[in-house]
């Protein structure tokens, strides 16, 4: 039997003396990266780390996907330095940011997240379908299409290797949210489908355990982790819910905050996510090796942090503000400052 994070050992302590609801008030709460206008801002320098990257052009393209932005207008700034290795922005045009430069998709992008090995991206589109692509936007395939009277957000994977000795089928799908508000839900579809039909995700509560079972209504901002776990939030209790999908899918409340994010592809120690705390988004970290209290990594926080992301090595969050993707440490301690690597607004995430 797989040995499960000790973050699921402290999350039944958490669900009980958890505090009073807590949600983010941020620049987009609506679980879904809001697009930018026309222009696309540049990076910004981040220090004299090597390398340089081009500039979105001042106006959005039709070229087809797969090409990089430059052209009129175009400038050139750094972008280097400590977790901005695959860090990607999507925010709402065809354009998406990726290591410092504007790859054109061809196709609106909402939402972008990256499969577990980095091979593949899936999306909203312009359409409101599910999409899954290469990540230079060819190859693109539409995985589930929106029937028309929904607003679906922020897919992530599941991707699970099988194991004969504990008898787990591998698995790859998508998650997903179809509305918005207190009657949002979470859905999920084969990520190798071509127009398939998404179905509700089962959300069983903690077996053995007295607390009540995960709310089915209301379910936001899920983002995929290690082997079957997933994080999510609700927007009716303001919680944090862990999803484990490995043997058999249980679930419980971990702690109040919104947006929350964990690591993907290995095992997931660290979850992310956004608290109000003074009139301002702060970022916040729990883990179970170190304490069973979220830490604030922003204390000082005179703008609001939002929409975070973990690298895939652990070492770094991303996180939107108004000014722009800042990156900061994911230690623990909350001394470090954040640091501003692009100008441009969106949805950060990291591809492996």
């Amino acid at each position: 039997m797989r040995a499960r994070s000790t973050i699921a050992a402290a999350a039944l302590v958490l669900s009980v003396t958890a505090g009073g609801l807590l949600t983010a008030c941020g620049p987009n709460n609506s679980g879904s990266a809001s697009a930018s206008s026309s222009k696309s801002p540049a990076p910004v320098a981040s220090g004299s780390g090597a390398g340089s990257a081009s500039a979105a052009p001042t106006t959005g393209g039709g070229n087809s996907g797969g090409t990089t932005g430059g052209g009129s207008g175009a400038t050139t700034a750094s972008w280097s330095g400590p977790g901005t290795a695959g860090l990607t922005v999507s925010n709402g045009t065809n354009r998406v940011l990726i290591n410092g430069s504007w790859v054109d998709f061809g196709v609106v992008v909402r939402d972008l997240a990256w499969s577990p090995d980095g091979s593949k991206a899936a999306f909203v589109d312009g359409s409101g379908n599910l999409d899954v692509a290469d990540p230079d936007g060819s190859h693109r395939v539409t995985v589930a299409r929106n029937p028309g009277n929904q607003a679906w957000s922020h897919p992530t994977w599941q991707v699970i290797p099988a194991s004969n000795p504990d008898h787990v089928p591998a698995r790859d799908n998508l998650f997903f949210v179809a509305g918005s508000g207190a009657s949002s839900k979470l859905m999920q579809v084969p990520a190798t489908a071509v127009d398939g039909t998404p179905t509700a995700l089962g959300l069983n509560g903690a077996q053995g355990s007295n607390t009540p079972p995960p709310p089915t209504a209301g379910n936001t901002w899920i983002n995929g982790g290690y082997q079957g776990d997933s994080v999510y939030a609700n927007s009716v209790d303001g919680g944090v819910y862990l999803r484990d999908d490995y043997l058999r899918q249980m679930g419980w409340k971990l702690t109040n905050g919104s947006e929350p994010a964990m690591m993907s592809g290995q095992a997931a120690e660290e979850i992310v996510f956004v608290r109000s705390v003074a009139g301002h988004d702060h970022l916040f970290e729990e883990s179970g090796q170190k304490s069973s209290v979220p830490v604030d990594l922003t204390p000082n926080a005179t703008t609001d942090y939002t929409e975070p992301a973990i690298s895939p090595d652990g070492q770094s969050i991303a996180a939107r503000t108004p000014s722009g993707i800042e990156i900061l440490p994911l230690t623990g301690t909350g001394s470090a400052a954040p640091r501003l690597v692009t100008t441009a607004t969106g949805l950060p995430a990291y591809r492996p």
